[in-house]
């Protein structure tokens, strides 16, 4: 069975599911409707050919193999959001090596004609009466 986003998305679907206990906080969590979470593992059962959640009005409740999935998955699904949240985090620092395009003899010519600045200590030694 070839992976595709669609399973990947169902998959999460299915965590959020059991996550919230319902359709409805899974919904809200997600940004779907009931009815879309509702699809969403009806398309994952008929895709792995098992029923993954017994359901009535008032309960819902993992079937074994439904226990047995969300077991493997919940920690792929939640190192995913830890990658997802690192890397995000990571976009707003800068690292790695500050690099002058220009060529080296280029460079040590600029470093060495730069001029420092006086220290404020040794120019007001400079400019005090005493010093001259």
């Amino acid at each position: 069975m070839a992976l595709d986003g669609r399973v990947l998305s169902n998959v999460s679907v299915l965590a959020a599911v059991v996550k919230g206990g319902s359709f409805v906080r899974a919904a809200e969590a997600l940004g779907l409707t009931p009815s879309g979470v509702s699809r969403a593992i009806a398309r994952l059962e008929a895709r792995i050919g098992v029923r993954l959640l017994d359901r009535t009005t008032r309960s819902l409740h993992l079937t074994d193999e439904g226990r047995l999935l969300y077991a493997n998955i919940n920690p792929l699904v939640l190192g995913i959001e830890d990658a997802v949240t690192r890397t995000a985090g990571s976009a707003g620092s800068v690292r790695g090596r500050l690099r002058d395009p220009r060529p080296r003899r280029t460079q040590a010519t600029a470093s060495s004609s730069v001029r420092r600045a006086p220290s404020s200590q040794a120019a007001a030694k400079a400019s005090s009466p005493s010093a001259a």
